[in-house]
């Protein structure tokens, strides 16, 4: 199983938060560690993500991700200005979509495109009502899953819990963790 966990300035002697992932990958999948400079774009175009194209912003962070080496999007990724984000599989009775974002495209998206927690829940929120979420996930095999993520800045952190174009988000007081389903 994968779990995201994090402890907000009310939970640690310093006041810092912290956030830590792991991941549970198929074996022999190839992760990466993947830094990507901020960039500038005069005349943005479409960004091909894993499975769709969306139109490219005019600037994006300055990001250190952790991806399958196959997929555009990532497991979890930080940005210059302190954004941290984890994503987890969930498993609901809702139905799998065949094509949209993956969970790690919306979590790349987000990295590269904000700088607040509140905004990286809000951009998510909104790709996901505009393109949806889905495609295969698995490296070898097929695997379809909707997707939650902590995602967390210097001053606060949210849980965001999703199965198709449906969402749920709680802010984090203390400590937090999620893991393969909704909570």
């Amino acid at each position: 199983m994968c779990d995201t966990v994090v402890a907000t300035r009310e939970a640690t002697v310093d006041g810092s938060v912290i956030l830590a992932k792991n991941s549970d990958r198929e074996p022999n999948e190839v992760q990466l560690l993947h830094h990507i400079p901020a960039s500038s774009f005069a005349n943005p175009g479409d960004l091909q993500c894993t499975y769709l194209k969306i139109p490219q912003a005019a600037r994006t962070a300055e990001a250190l991700l952790s991806r399958p080496a196959w997929m555009w999007g990532c497991e979890m990724g930080a940005n210059a200005a302190g954004l941290c984000i984890g994503n987890e599989a969930v498993f609901t009775r809702e139905p799998y979509a065949k094509t949209g974002l993956t969970g790690m495209d919306l979590l790349r998206l987000a990295v590269e495109r904000t700088s607040r927690a509140s905004d990286a829940l809000a951009l998510i929120t909104e790709l996901i009502g505009r393109y949806g979420q889905g495609g295969n996930c698995g490296y070898k095999g097929k695997l379809y899953y909707h997707n939650s993520f902590i995602i967390a800045d210097k001053k606060e952190a949210w849980v965001l819990e999703t199965a198709g174009r449906h969402w749920a988000a709680q802010k984090v007081r203390g400590v937090q963790s999620i893991s393969n389903g909704l909570t």
